[in-house]
């Protein structure tokens, strides 16, 4: 009985630890959304790899082709391929609100070594 009640006591805390850490990563759904049909270029530059002239696109595609019926024909945009729509998806919708509000930073890649 002695034994396990440290082996008790350090369970719980390496429970409790582990869950404020991943507590902290908050998906990314949670910084907010842009829906692609109503969103005017700010709001689309606020998407990682997304500037000015991305948003200028996606809206002049929108324009021409109508609305998306889904997340996925973002990629049928120039500039738009699918790693950057991996990158992108978290923060899209067809419906609903632009609720993003402030610029998301895309993930840097680590530097090689030399």
């Amino acid at each position: 009985m002695r034994k396990s009640l440290p082996i008790v006591a350090l369970t719980l805390l390496i429970l409790s630890l582990s869950t404020t850490v991943f507590a902290d990563a908050a998906p990314a759904s949670s910084a907010g959304v842009v829906n692609i049909n109503t969103a005017n270029a700010e709001q689309l530059s606020l998407l990682p790899r997304i500037g000015e002239k991305a948003a200028q696109r996606i809206i002049e595609y929108r324009t021409q082709h109508g609305p998306f019926k889904k997340t996925s024909d973002l990629m049928q945009v120039k500039g738009v391929g699918a790693k950057t729509f991996e990158l992108l998806s978290p923060y899209l919708t067809v419906d609903g609100k632009t609720t993003l509000a402030t610029k998301v930073s895309s993930p840097r890649k680590p530097k090689a070594a030399k």
